[in-house]
């Protein structure tokens, strides 16, 4: 197996948490809903792949950052790690108590185009400060402090969340109207994804703390 590869079930445990991420209300989905609903479903898919260009930087940027914490300071790593559950312990507060705060904006007077749309898609996800606080503190619970091929590993699973989370991206914006719809018409929907949101993240964050509770 290369070793750039993560274990089968670490795989797996991302791939679930992908999952709950991509479907969970957030910025990046209202984005995509307004950009479909206000001008056309090709907006909604520009949205979308500059949502998804911007997680492959924070994958970058976290990759080789981490890579060059593991060598220099493996004890400030194993703090982010902790650091990081603490996080996903508060994102999983914040998603029962206040929820996603979906909000479809109204259309413009002017319509953008379909770059314009793209390029908004990366800024939203760029500089939403809950996104990169999240890949710093999520992607590192991931891979070891000892593992020497860590940094191919992140890389691996960036790439994995942006596969998975751009055919559920294209099913948001296909079906962007009946979801809008359903938000508004029925809070349950979305306290159900969040309810789904904050109990996958506790399970991780206490799987981590717990792990270096047995190795303190």
């Amino acid at each position: 197996m290369p070793p750039f590869l993560p274990d089968p079930s670490v795989i797996l445990a991302f791939a679930l948490a992908t999952i709950v991420l991509a479907i969970t209300p957030g910025p990046d989905m209202a984005l995509q809903l307004s950009r479909a609903i206000n001008y056309g479903r090709a907006h909604g898919v520009a949205a979308m792949f500059g949502a998804m260009t911007g997680i492959l930087v924070h994958t970058t940027l976290v990759a080789f950052g981490i890579s060059v914490l593991i060598i220099a300071a493996p004890p400030l790593f194993l703090a982010l790690k902790i650091v990081g559950a603490l996080y996903l312990l508060w994102l999983a507060y914040q998603a029962i108590v206040h929820g996603g705060g979906l909000r479809i904006a109204e259309a413009a007077k002017k319509p953008p185009t379909v770059w314009q749309s793209f390029m908004t898609g990366i800024g939203i996800n760029l500089l939403n400060p809950k996104v990169v606080l999240f890949f710093v503190t999520f992607l590192p619970q991931f891979v070891d402090a000892h593992d020497p091929a860590a940094t191919g590993k992140l890389f691996f699973l960036g790439g994995e969340f942006v596969l998975l989370s751009i055919p559920l991206g294209l099913l948001t914006v296909l079906m962007a109207d009946w979801l809008a719809a359903a938000f508004k018409r029925t809070k349950w929907v979305e306290r159900a994804l969040n309810w789904s949101f904050a109990a996958i993240f506790t399970a991780f964050a206490a799987t981590i703390l717990t792990a270096q509770a047995r190795h303190g």
